[in-house]
């Protein structure tokens, strides 16, 4: 990935939280909690989420930048997703910890020099060395990809419902 390439996807990272927003807005709450399937995800979950996974990859950035070659902790999502029963906690809170986390990094990532994107660790999930530069092409096409899952989600209730 070269400078530009890497600078676009950094600033794709940056407007994660606004693209899902205002995707947000044309989603009636009233859906926010439908299921397509019994083991989907509903758009509440899926914000829960997206803070749970924002937050395990600001710990991931800071790791690289400070401490490259440390190893990630990783996690199961669906099983976060059932054991910490996201229907059970605030959408809200979630959109203000995805919010703040999502600006701290990218405010941390646009000051970082060249070099530190060579960095790399390890993550429990891949054989091969996690480099900075997978990290920033799944964090900064996460948002977008859950953006589809949702109006997925809402076309799926508008066929069933009419």
């Amino acid at each position: 990935m070269n400078k530009h390439e890497r600078e676009s996807k950094i600033e794709l990272y940056g407007n994660g939280y606004e693209m899902l927003m205002d995707t947000l807005k044309d989603i009636p709450r009233e859906i926010w909690k439908f299921k397509p399937e019994p083991k989907e995800w509903s758009v509440h979950e899926v914000l829960v989420h997206l803070a749970d996974s924002e937050s395990n990859a600001a710990l991931r950035a800071r790791k690289l930048i400070v401490e490259p070659g440390g190893t990630f902790m990783g996690y199961d999502q669906d099983k976060w997703a059932i054991e910490l029963d996201y229907h059970e906690q605030s959408y809200e809170d979630a959109l203000e910890t995805l919010r703040l986390v999502r600006k701290t990094t990218y405010e941390l990532l646009k000051k970082q020099p060249d070099e530190v994107f060579e960095h790399t660790a390890k993550h429990p999930e891949y054989d091969e060395p996690y480099t900075f530069e997978k990290w920033l092409n799944i964090y900064s096409g996460h948002i977008p990809g859950h953006i589809e899952q949702i109006k997925n989600n809402y076309k799926i209730w508008r066929d069933r419902v009419g």
